[in-house]
């Protein structure tokens, strides 16, 4: 749920920190208070565009933070998949900045990430409905996400995504090689003169360093050689004054009187394991000089004619010696492949076939799944729009199966066509939601259609957005005795002009404004039971407030009825 939202610098606000907690609040207030802006804010935190319009006068940036608390197992297994870190209490908080300078900063948990990150994880943290939103209700194409949501048949859909992704991985393997004969030939010749030219060269990974390496040996030749000469010739080179020979006497003398001294036996030990080190590294040495031509310029001329080698077949085939041998590799698979044309293209068309059957079988059980739970949303979204003031209402949702030929035709979705059809009035005949009903229609099938789904979709908060507006009093009290009923689940928000609907709230939140220092700024504060009263009796008078107004917003607060 949104526990907490931080608004700075956003329009006519210019700082105010909410702090929210579970079920039904109401926000209101006059027009122009700045009710929008809340909404505004949020969408901000949905990653709607930051629009620096929305910067306050004389202020250089805006911040919005959201603290998000008791996420859902789905939010939680999105944030993972993202790579976003959830802490201890797996809380979720987003910062969301923005200035005069177009620059905009989001963090989620403290990590700086990038826009479409927020936008893939904030719809499952709050949803936003208003008599404006024209998103999932009115675009046919996603009256089909809806449906699956309610049928709960999402790791049946990743199961299905699995195989039509390799489906089409497979089709389009096909396309790129269904080349005309003179392509196939033309791409044939390039792939095979690539192979000869990586292939002339006879690299082998590594060879680069190993050629560097032995470079800058032979330019420092001279000072490596005279200076491994001297320790070599010092330590074995000559017979009598070598530290070899000199060890090696030194062990014979302290052997002849170890008899006499007993100590000297274990110098005498000590002795050999230098003498046998000493040799080691005079071999060493040894092997160093060995290394070194006669005429290091032919040898330096070589490396440097090599080198050039490797810096031409990089130019063209990658980065690194690594890179070449790879783009080899790959190049000698694709021209295999071209030369196997015809059996290649009969194991693809094989693989295609069974993994368009395979797909097919999955796409059968979600097309069941789907006409069962449109048959339920049907019954249940008509119920509700009868109590919603929505008289002999016929709702259902079309589902039709993409064919070609006598072929169904599959997508990302499987294969079905869904649609949202809806006749508000009785006797007339069904018609796409899309095209005919009206705002207070769609906000109250939009009411519906997420009382229904709300256990389901994973997402704890929702917004409503004045969905109230155009309805009658009676309905609009309807309304809110079904937003306050959901709220036993989920956290509602609601802005609203309706004191029918403000009075049912568990909590009632006030927009005002005032002037400080020659400036607007907005406020927001939790109203108390006096302070519920008076603002009702504002929604239900106007300008001026009767006793009877008052007493009619008393009863309102105190009225207990129950959906």
């Amino acid at each position: 749920m949104l526990q907490m939202l931080h608004i700075e610098n956003i329009a006519v606000i210019k700082s105010i920190d909410l702090e929210f907690s579970n079920g039904f609040m109401v926000i209101s207030g006059e027009t122009g208070a700045g009710k929008s802006i809340i909404i505004d804010s949020i969408n901000l935190i949905l990653g709607a565009k930051a629009d620096k319009e929305l910067i306050r006068h004389g202020e250089s940036s805006a911040t919005v933070s959201a603290l998000f608390t008791d996420l859902s197992r789905i939010t939680i297994s999105q944030c993972e998949q993202l790579g976003i870190l959830i802490d201890e209490e797996q809380n979720i908080l987003i910062q969301r900045s923005f200035g005069l300078d177009g620059r905009s900063i989001v963090k989620i948990n403290g990590r700086t990430v990038n826009l479409s990150i927020l936008k893939q994880i904030a719809p499952r943290l709050v949803s936003i409905h208003g008599q404006s939103d024209t998103g999932a209700l009115t675009d046919p194409e996603k009256h089909i996400d809806l449906i699956d949501v309610y049928s709960s048949s999402e790791d049946l859909l990743v199961k299905y995504r699995e195989v039509y992704y390799k489906l089409e991985k497979t089709r389009r393997d096909i396309q790129d090689i269904v080349h005309t004969e003179s392509e196939r030939e033309r791409l044939k010749e390039i792939l095979a003169y690539q192979i000869k030219d990586i292939d002339s060269a006879k690299l082998h990974d590594g060879e680069e360093e190993e050629l560097v390496d032995k470079k800058v040996k032979i330019k420092n030749s001279e000072k490596i050689t005279k200076n491994s000469e001297y320790v070599y010739k010092a330590l074995r080179g000559s017979e009598k004054g070598s530290v070899a020979y000199l060890v090696d006497r030194s062990i014979t003398a302290l052997t002849q009187i170890s008899g006499v001294i007993p100590k000297y036996e274990e110098y005498a030990e000590k002795l050999r394991d230098a003498l046998a080190s000493v040799e080691d590294v005079a071999e060493e040495i040894y092997a160093v000089l060995e290394d070194f031509d006669d005429d290091p310029t032919t040898t330096l001329n070589e490396i440097e004619s090599r080198l050039d080698k490797i810096s031409r077949l990089k130019r063209k085939y990658g980065l690194t010696v690594k890179d070449i041998l790879e783009f080899r590799d790959k190049s000698k698979k694709e021209l295999d492949t071209l030369e196997n044309y015809e059996g290649t293209l009969d194991t693809l068309k094989k693989e295609e076939k069974k993994l368009y059957n395979d797909a097919l079988l999955i796409a059968d059980e979600l097309h069941n799944i789907r006409v069962k739970s449109a048959g339920e949303l049907k019954t249940k979204i008509c119920e509700i729009l009868e109590f919603l003031d929505m008289p002999g209402v016929v709702f259902y949702a079309k589902i039709d199966a993409s064919e070609f030929d006598g072929k169904k035709v599959l997508n990302k979705d499987g294969y079905d066509r869904i649609e949202f059809y809806i006749s508000a009035n009785k006797g007339a005949e069904a018609q796409s939601l899309s095209k005919i009903a009206s705002g207070g229609e769609i906000a109250r099938v939009m009411l519906a259609i997420k009382s229904v789904i709300a256990d389901k979709d994973g997402v704890s908060s929702v917004v409503f957005d004045e969905i109230d507006a155009g309805v009658s009093g009676k309905t609009a009290r309807k309304i809110g005795l079904k937003m306050r009923s959901m709220s036993n689940g989920l956290q509602i928000f609601c802005v609203t002009h309706s004191a029918q609907i403000a009075s049912l709230a568990n909590i009632h939140y006030l927009i005002s404004k005032r002037e400080v220092n020659g400036a607007t700024e907005t406020s927001v504060k939790a109203l108390d039971y006096d302070g519920r009263v008076k603002e009702l009796s504002r929604i239900l008078g106007g300008i001026n407030v009767t006793e009877s107004q008052r007493a009619a917003a008393i009863d309102m607060l105190n009225e207990k009825e129950i959906y």
